[in-house]
């Protein structure tokens, strides 16, 4: 998914933050992981990340394209691995208060509500739902949060999704308004807030802290969010 992403963004450039994070392990041994995210024209973002544990059949993996702001088409999220059981996150983040502008919910979440819903009532799959508010908050009209078995079927099902709505938000891309220059900086500060609450307030991240020390998981969010290019982006010292 990454890989198909990056074909539309051939400038990106890997972030210096990620250097030396293409592997790397918890104290104990236990978690085992990567991180990357390249920014350039037209996206501020773009990450492939994964986190594990082999021994608990734990693994997280995450295809996450934060846009820049040349256009107000949403961001791409998504998350697959196990819990152990199959776990699929996918949601396509609104750059606007959908409450409030229709017109921006009917452009992009209507055309794909029929999909959305075949996906969110087949019965291989259950909701499931985070523990924190503000994770609860972020939900919007194309978020999938779902658990099912671990089964080569069940992975197809998602599989096939995940690509069907990959080449719809290339679609948006390639139809997509400009932005208009005097609404940018407005949007960026929007942008960059929603990107920024999304990894503080993640209630996963006392489990983290578990594992790699407080300390540790801080400076692996401030990596993680892009915390750096943020203030880069925004004019302000990294």
């Amino acid at each position: 998914m990454k890989a198909r992403i990056a074909l539309r963004f051939p400038d990106l450039v890997l972030d210096p933050d990620c250097e030396g994070r293409v592997y790397y392990t918890s104290p104990n041994g236990e978690f085992e992981g990567s991180m990357q995210a390249w920014s350039g024209p037209g996206v501020d973002w773009l990450v492939n990340s994964w986190l594990g544990n082999r021994k608990a059949s734990i693994l997280d993996m995450n295809a996450t394209a934060f846009l820049d702001q040349q256009t107000d088409v949403p961001h791409f999220v998504m998350v697959f691995g196990t819990i152990p059981k199959l776990f699929f996150y996918f949601d396509f983040t609104p750059r606007s208060n959908l409450m409030l502008d229709t017109d921006y919910l009917d452009r992009y979440y209507g055309p794909i509500n029929e999909t959305y819903l075949e996906l969110r009532g087949n019965p291989n799959f259950q909701w499931s739902v985070s523990h924190g508010t503000y994770m609860r908050s972020l939900t919007n009209p194309s978020t999938q949060s779902l658990m099912g078995e671990l089964t080569d079927s069940n992975i197809d099902i998602l599989e096939n999704y995940a690509n069907g709505m990959l080449e719809t938000w290339l679609g948006w891309l390639k139809n997509a308004r400009p932005l208009a220059e005097e609404n940018r900086l407005e949007q960026k500060w929007y942008d960059h807030t929603v990107r920024r609450l999304g990894y503080e307030r993640d209630p996963m991240n006392k489990l983290a802290a578990q594992v790699f020390g407080e300390h540790k998981v801080e400076e692996m969010l401030n990596v993680r969010m892009g915390a750096r290019q943020m203030a880069l982006a925004s004019g302000e010292s990294a």
